[in-house]
């Protein structure tokens, strides 16, 4: 009795030893990213948009295959910090294909795929207001504006968060003043910002 008790009690460490070079890897690597994400929030509170674009992406390089949601979570926020740190195109085709992959997936969270679309829509509005301030042709900047207008329609209509759809019912009256204005207005106006 006293050797099978000495033996099972000599294979706990063996077990946790298999469990921790086994599965416990996955989850080493999910807190290693969430000490990045924590890294990067601080980073952003603190307006260090770059560094904190960096620790997300790190972030996103040691997330585990199955954290698919939390992956385009962080997808979705270094698109955000992009826009904030003057990489409003690049930041703007992320969104384009992040929504894209939120659309045709039908378990993607509503949550996200509204504040994905409600990015969008922002990053095609400032487009919008950029290319018309650099005197760009109508034939450039108005499909960039009907788009951010399908958008935050669909958002003011379909959105799972009251406060969303009502805030995107303001944006949207905001896209149509935009759509409308001549570029010489947009001249003495101060640049929008988030």
């Amino acid at each position: 009795m006293k050797i099978a008790l000495t033996t099972l009690w000599l294979l706990v460490p063996l077990a946790f030893a298999a469990w921790h070079f086994g599965p416990g890897q996955d989850q080493l690597k999910l807190d290693d990213a969430q000490s990045l994400i924590a890294k990067a929030d601080n980073a952003l509170k603190e307006e260090d948009y770059a560094s904190a674009i960096k620790n997300w992406e790190e972030a996103m390089s040691k997330l585990p295959k199955e954290e698919v949601t939390l992956g385009r979570r962080l997808e979705l926020e270094i698109a955000k910090a992009k826009m904030l740190n003057s990489k409003l195109p690049e930041a703007r085709d992320e969104l384009v294909e992040l929504m894209l992959v939120l659309d045709t997936d039908p378990d993607a969270d509503p949550g996200l795929r509204d504040e994905t679309r409600a990015a969008l829509a922002n990053a095609r509005y400032y487009m919008t207001y950029l290319m018309k301030l650099e005197g760009l042709p109508d034939a450039m900047w108005e499909p960039e504006i009907e788009a951010a207008r399908q958008e935050y329609k669909l958002l003011a209509e379909n959105a799972s968060d009251r406060s969303l759809a009502k805030t995107s019912a303001d944006d949207l009256e905001a896209v149509i003043r935009l759509a409308r204005m001549d570029p010489a207005e947009l001249y003495g106006l101060p640049i929008p910002n988030q």
